[in-house]
């Protein structure tokens, strides 16, 4: 019987003891980080665990009241996933690791609850092993993982090599299958970085990426050759943007913001900060805060360009700093009450979501009487828009003078509050269509 009181006491326990030095010599420390890095692995396992459990109880229920096969289980990877305080994404691919390893991968589980193990590595062997039969992913388990003190001494690569080389062994026809459904999957990505700065990512075929690549690094050598003082990963970097966004590049700029650029990009502000009278920091659409000083920068260099540039302003609340309530007669958050919803929100408004706005969607839904309106409307992520359509969930805004916020209730009867966060609000136009909020 799982003892959850025990568990909380441990917890206290453990963070009453961090409240002073350890009096610890220098070997009873690291003794001490294995020691809890062991309690770590086997408390993910156990948490595992629990998700199968949770998952199989949660479907055998809606079994019983008659739920489609194809969708019994949603919504459980989300309460998985506000029960950890992680995003969607991430509790989808806990609770299908949960499912997949102790019913196909036993010696992966074993060494897993054992804490030999982190729940990474129980994930290199689920996902390098995914095309394979049932029976062939026993038999990669058995080769690589019955050995408890191998499978420990093995750095991360060398764990996906090895399953990736017993895969290929058993099964060669579904590993090329795989290598060319992954082809398929390629694309770009872009998520925020520290200091005003962003990874944009691309997942390609070996052949091209190492190739793509291979040029960079040729054009970096070729113009630090000839004397250009930027470093190679600058040159490198302004050779890939100039190609992509002007078609070429251009071995003799130094600078790469001044490339016409047909995009858009959202960019909210108060006005104080615009007018530099306030360092407030702005906020960029899909992006996060930047400093007020690069927000004025963009501004100057759109003008200096001579773009069309077009204001439209918002207000905001005085009190929470949010903006004022849009409603609609229609049932969907289109035009600009769904593009005001996507400003005030931001991100997904589920607790440790964080995955970018993809749906505008009622929070007390419209077949029950939940109008179309700022105050019921919320941002979220596709994945979760479907997760709150199963049986159980509740959700509808929580009246008050403060922020706007949202009350999410799950079959389990746990409860979730969700802010939006304040905001500053104008909306501009140019033809890289930046778009401003500015504050009253």
């Amino acid at each position: 019987m799982f003892d959850i009181a025990a568990v909380s006491r441990a917890t206290a326990g453990l963070a009453a003891v961090l409240q002073s030095p350890s009096g610890l010599d220098d070997a009873g420390r690291v003794d001490a980080i294995r020691a809890l890095e062991e309690l770590g692995c086997v408390v993910s396992a156990a948490q595992a665990a629990l998700s199968a459990e949770l998952d199989e109880s949660q479907r055998a229920e809606q079994q019983a009241a008659g739920v489609p096969v194809t969708q019994q289980g949603r919504g459980v990877a989300a309460q998985v996933a506000l029960a950890r305080r992680e995003s969607h994404h991430r509790g989808q691919r806990h609770l299908g690791l949960a499912k997949v390893v102790a019913a196909e991968l036993p010696h992966t589980w074993a060494a897993w609850r054992a804490g030999r193990i982190t729940e990474w590595k129980a994930t290199l062997v689920a996902r390098e092993t995914v095309f394979l039969s049932q029976e062939d992913r026993l038999q990669v388990d058995e080769v690589v993982a019955s050995d408890q003190d191998r499978l420990e001494e093995m750095g991360d690569r060398q764990l996906a090599a090895a399953c990736q080389k017993a895969a290929y062994l058993l099964d060669p026809e579904s590993y090329v299958a795989r290598r060319r459904h992954a082809e398929a999957d390629r694309r770009v990505t872009i998520r925020p970085a520290p200091d005003a700065m962003v990874w944009l990512t691309a997942l390609l075929p070996v052949k091209v990426g190492v190739g793509a690549y291979a040029a960079l690094t040729g054009s970096a050598a070729s113009a630090r050759a000839a004397g250009d003082r930027r470093t190679k990963g600058q040159v490198m970097a302004d050779t890939l943007v100039r190609s992509v966004l002007a078609g070429a590049a251009d071995p003799e700029a130094d600078e790469t913001h001044d490339v016409p650029v047909p995009v858009s990009l959202g960019l909210v502000m108060t006005d104080q900060a615009l007018f530099g009278t306030s360092d407030e920091p702005a906020y960029v659409e899909s992006y996060g805060p930047i400093p007020a000083e690069l927000a004025r920068e963009i501004i100057a260099g759109a003008c200096t360009r001579e773009e069309r540039l077009a204001v439209r302003r918002l207000y905001t609340s005085p009190a929470t700093g949010e903006l004022v309530s849009m409603d609609s007669r229609s049932r969907s958050f289109a035009g600009a009450l769904g593009r005001f919803i996507r400003l005030r929100d931001r991100t997904c408004r589920t607790p440790w979501c964080d995955a970018p706005v993809r749906h505008a969607d009622h929070a007390e839904e419209h077949a029950h009487g939940g109008p179309t309106s700022a105050v019921n409307g919320q941002g979220l992520c596709e994945a979760c828009n479907h997760a709150k359509q199963a049986p159980g969930w509740r959700a509808g805004p929580s009246p008050g003078p403060g922020p706007h916020e949202i009350g999410t209730t799950t079959p389990t009867g746990h409860t979730h509050q969700s802010r939006a966060p304040a905001i500053v609000a104008m909306i501009r136009e140019t033809p890289i269509r930046l778009d401003l909020i500015l504050a009253s």
